[in-house]
């Protein structure tokens, strides 16, 4: 992917060569292993970066931030990319995506993002409370992905197709955006709950 290509994700010039170098790897890793359901270019860039560009002009600096069922590493990989100031953890129980993911953070040079080769439920069992910032998207349905969240950090975001929020028990919304993928269109919610 050329690195311009990246412009309606409205990124900094310096994240755009790690981000599409990231890119380039999942389409040919994709060819020989299932990562992603994209089915052309568009497609993956939204599906890859179009949640991380808003969550990086919405997450605080320096802070630390876990991404649960990262995937092929969206939007925590990509939010590292586009944010460096943040301590980005990814978390990801399957080896085939482990293996990309660690590919990947050590060809673009990112080799302080780390890479947790477990479930969601381990690592809050495990690390309760050990980050700022807690993110996922679609690993759990919102009223179950909250609360794991919240017992990993103060503040959880949940990114969702068009519906409502739901409340749950114990948190609150803090902030609700709607937003549109610039290449498919796609309407998109991200919505960030606190503890209440």
């Amino acid at each position: 992917m050329d690195a311009r290509e990246l412009a309606p994700y409205d990124v900094e010039e310096s994240a755009r060569v790690p981000l599409a170098r990231w890119l380039d790897l999942l389409a040919e890793w994709n060819k020989r292993i299932d990562l992603t359901a994209a089915r052309n270019g568009a497609e993956l860039a939204d599906l890859m970066l179009a949640d991380a560009a808003l969550l990086a002009k919405r997450i605080g600096p320096k802070l630390r931030v876990v991404d649960i069922g990262t995937g092929a590493g969206a939007p925590g990989l990509a939010l590292a990319l586009m944010r460096p100031d943040l301590d980005v953890t990814l978390v990801e129980p399957l080896a085939k995506r482990t293996a990309f993911l660690r590919t990947v953070v050590g060809t673009v040079g990112r080799p302080d993002v780390k890479i947790l080769r477990e479930r969601g439920e381990a690592v809050a069992t495990r690390m309760p409370g050990a980050f700022d910032v807690a993110i996922s998207r679609a690993t759990l349905p919102p009223p179950s992905w909250i609360p794991l969240a919240l017992s990993l950090a103060p503040e959880a975001w949940a990114l969702v197709a068009r519906e409502d929020p739901p409340e749950v028990a114990g948190a609150r919304v803090d902030d609700d955006v709607a937003y549109t993928w610039p290449a498919t269109g796609a309407q998109r919610r991200a919505v960030r709950y606190v503890r209440a």
